[in-house]
């Protein structure tokens, strides 16, 4: 008996005195399968049919071939399946097992859910955007429309308390579920190798340890084929290494969930798909990535990104359960038993993460305006929603309150998100109806067509497909042209097309232009994205990227298609813009003037102008010159000494005087240099008086007054000679030859302040430094004396330097 038989007559109970009850039960206890059919004789159904959601086809293929062969019947009898692709439904059928998706497209079509009795939401805690839409519709609905509906919320790992107090405060039935015990064990992989290079290890240390067969988890597709790869060269014939991820078809995934033959054992290598909802027999073994492929929406760019990220302590749990489902089990787990706690508790939900335009159509076609006054668990970001809005108001969909228009009833008429939709609905005006319809098909069913990067190479292997699959989707594209073709009045077929300008009609703002020759291209958006240098495409001057993986910084391009730069120009005459780009060429250090023609971020041509001669080019020149470095304008000695007096200054009595050092100035050259290079157009063209009033310009008058007297240029020593201050140094000094100090018996001073004094030979090369001069005098100076007279015998060493004149010059010859 299953550990649900146990619940089922407080849910019975729960619902005949509510419309709304959550149900949690652990995996395996068996509530897919069991509470539908449970459900079937409860007086309040009278009859109409249960609605069963499930987050993926594969789950909801499975759960109905179970409950059918439980009945003894084929699927399409008492148990009905109604997915994207294969639906099997009659006039018997009374359990509908339906994609999430597909329940949002049915309670928007008949908003009171005629003939349906119970809508079910199986595995809620996925928190996929179709259910939460879903549940939000089907309450809108039940509190207006359909008080009798029984609204039924399943899961594994949920806050049932709060998605109760969601349902009014619906009763909670809880299952314990049945599972083995299941040991841990970790092996923490080196974050410096591929992830399936570590897999591939620790499972054939599995396969040699423990007996029983084996489901691993890996993020996605490319690192399942990867590590199949790798296993496949050191398995013998008794290992069946089996895929199993969505884009497979529906034979090679039964084959995967199937028992192994009889003698062998099987390796499943999965992606979170098989964490709920299936059952694979024989599993004993679990070996966990801990990693899951993840959708993030960005809203400003208005782009999807796949992101390998950490699964969330739920899902790890849930993958670790699946190795105690029919008797005791191993996990292996890639990470260390502390990691474990820094996981995050739940799934983030995909509705604060994920590009809402479909969400929004669909709520605008429901009559709502505003999703906030619908009942989501967790509301929909108020940036997602404005991005969602100002696209769907760009195309045509909404109108400025907000309300579907007559184009966004033909965009909503399509099963295909909006900017697919509009792609196909333009396409059909043109008569490529069908071409855009089959490049479509491509985008929204992954793998179909194959994995090439080049989206016209997936088109034509996918309409050459004779699998069933691909005949399966050639019929639904077969029905979107249609319906797209009659809302546009469409002009008869004219066959296929280049993907590349169809997809632009998608994403205008993704038509990219190569930057450089290494595969990397620039989107009108202005994020970039890298391809392999070596596919063919990165010959191409212009794409249309249609998919992106990775982080922003270093987005790897998964499909896109060629575009010509005619394309471009016939589709978005409109959009393009002529402007004079001014830019500084470090090389030549010097401003370059062009127009140029853009769409977005996208140069479609330039030809060079002369540079204008007004403030923002100077602001240009100047930011460009302090890129070079402040050092490279024409510094005098003067000057360099007049900047170096202020800096001083600064340091000494703080912001009562500018600060003038090299990162202050560099990184507020717009603000000081700029104005005073007007009318140049190069570094070399700027002069040292450019330089002198614009920085000047930066001492207030009052300062200037004070500066001479503080921190003058210049010191008188007892020759007469005026001999410059250095205020490089943390103290200003004062370089000068000993002998033109003979006589003074007081240490020099500068503004007040006492001088460092580099005291020189006669060849200009120190001898001493010394901030006490008279005591030099008495002390070092008969040491210096005696090592000095002899390499320089025609000048003065007296014994007594404080009695003698000082001099600029050396004895007469002869004397």
């Amino acid at each position: 008996m299953l550990p649900i038989e146990a619940a089922l007559p407080d849910l019975r109970r729960a619902l005949a005195t509510r419309n709304a009850a959550v149900l949690v039960a652990p995996p395996g206890a068996g509530k897919t399968t069991r509470v539908p059919l449970d459900l079937l004789g409860a007086p309040w159904l009278d009859g109409r049919r249960i609605i069963l959601l499930e987050p993926r086809r594969l789950a909801a293929r499975a759960a109905a071939a179970r409950m059918a062969q439980t009945l003894g019947e084929p699927v399409g009898g008492t148990v009905g399946l109604r997915v994207r692709l294969g639906s099997k439904i009659s006039a018997r059928t009374r359990i509908e097992v339906v994609t999430e998706g597909v329940f949002t497209r049915m309670i928007l079509d008949d908003p009171e859910l005629s003939g349906i009795g119970a809508v079910l939401f199986d595995e809620f805690h996925e928190r996929s955007l179709d259910a939460d839409l879903g549940l939000a519709l089907a309450l809108d609905a039940q509190a207006g429309l359909r008080e009798d509906l029984r609204i039924l919320v399943m899961s594994a790992t949920l806050d049932g308390a709060r998605v109760a107090r969601l349902l009014d405060d619906a009763p909670v039935v809880a299952s314990e579920g049945r599972a083995f015990p299941v040991k841990t064990r970790y092996a923490e992989r080196d974050p410096n190798r591929r992830i399936e290079d570590s897999i591939a290890e620790v499972t054939l240390r599995a396969l040699r340890a423990d007996p029983g067969s084996i489901l691993v988890f890996l993020p996605g597709q490319a690192e399942i084929r990867r590590t199949v790869d790798l296993l496949a060269e050191k398995v013998g014939p008794d290992v069946q290494l089996a895929p199993l991820y969505g884009a497979l078809t529906p034979a090679e995934q039964d084959r995967a969930v199937a028992p192994a033959a009889a003698g062998t054992r099987k390796v499943v290598l999965a992606t979170s798909i098989a964490e709920t909802s299936l059952t694979i027999e024989g599993v004993r073994i679990v070996v966990d990535s801990g990693l899951a492929r993840v959708p993030v929406y960005e809203p400003g760019l208005g782009l999807t990104r796949l992101v390998t990220a950490r699964a969330s302590r739920a899902s790890v749990d849930q993958r670790r359960g699946r190795a105690g489902r029919t008797e005791p089990g191993l996990c292996w787990r890639l990470w260390s038993e502390a990691g474990t706690n820094a996981l995050e508790p739940f799934t983030r939900p995909e509705i604060l993460s994920a590009d809402l335009a479909g969400l929004l159509l669909d709520c605008a076609a429901w009559g709502v305006t505003d999703p906030g006054t619908l009942a989501f668990l967790d509301p929909p970001p108020a940036p997602a929603l404005t991005e969602a809005r100002a696209l769907l108001t760009e195309l045509g969909a909404l109108d400025a309150d907000g309300r579907l228009t007559p184009v966004g009833a033909r965009l909503r008429a399509l099963p295909l998100p909006p900017r697919l939709a509009r792609m196909v609905t333009v396409a059909a005006g043109n008569g490529h109806a069908r071409a855009a319809a089959d490049l479509a098909a491509v985008l929204v069913e992954r793998g179909l067509g194959g994995d090439s990067l080049d989206l016209d190479e997936r088109v034509e292997r996918f309409r050459r497909d004779r699998g069933g699959r691909a005949a399966d989707m050639r019929r639904l594209a077969d029905g979107w042209a249609r319906i797209a073709g009659a809302g546009n009045s469409a002009l008869p077929d004219a066959g296929p097309v280049a993907a590349g300008p169809l997809l632009a009609l998608a994403y205008p703002d993704r038509v990219a232009r190569a930057r450089g020759r290494d595969g990397e291209f620039v989107m009108a958006s202005g994020r970039a994205g890298r391809l392999d240098p070596a596919s063919p495409l990165a010959r191409e001057t212009y794409l249309v990227i249609a998919d992106l993986a990775g982080s922003a910084a270093s987005a790897r391009i998964l499909a896109a298609a060629a575009i010509g730069a005619e394309a471009i120009e016939r589709l978005f005459a409109d959009r393009i813009e002529l402007r004079t780009e001014i830019a500084f060429d470090q090389q030549a250090a010097a401003l370059r003037a062009r127009a140029v023609r853009r769409l977005g971020a996208v140069s479609l041509g330039s030809r060079p102008l002369p540079v204008p001669s007004d403030p923002e080019s100077a602001e240009i020149l100047a930011r460009g010159i302090a890129d070079l470095g402040i050092e490279r304008l024409p510094w005098t000695p003067a000057l360099a000494q007049w900047r170096a007096r202020v800096i001083f200054l600064h340091a000494a009595e703080g912001d009562t005087w500018p600060d003038l050092s090299d990162a202050v100035l560099a990184g507020t050259a717009e603000t000081w240099l700029a104005p005073s290079l007007v009318g140049r157009a190069t570094l070399a063209s700027v002069t040292a008086d450019d330089l002198a009033g614009a920085l000047q310009s930066l001492v207030p008058w009052a300062l200037r007054a004070r500066l001479d007297a503080e921190a003058p240029t210049h010191v008188e020593v007892p020759t007469g000679s005026r001999i410059p201050v250095d205020y490089t140094a943390e103290e200003p000094a004062l370089a000068v030859r000993v002998q033109e100090l003979f006589g003074l018996d007081r240490h020099p001073r500068a503004g007040g302040r006492p001088l460092v004094l580099h005291l020189l030979s006669p060849a200009q090369r120190p001898i001493q430094i010394t901030r006490d001069l008279p005591g030099f005098w008495r002390g070092s100076w008969a040491a210096v004396r005696s090592e000095m007279r002899g390499r320089y015998p025609r000048h003065p060493w007296p014994e007594d330097p404080l009695s003698e004149a000082p001099t600029r010059r050396a004895k007469p010859r002869g004397t």
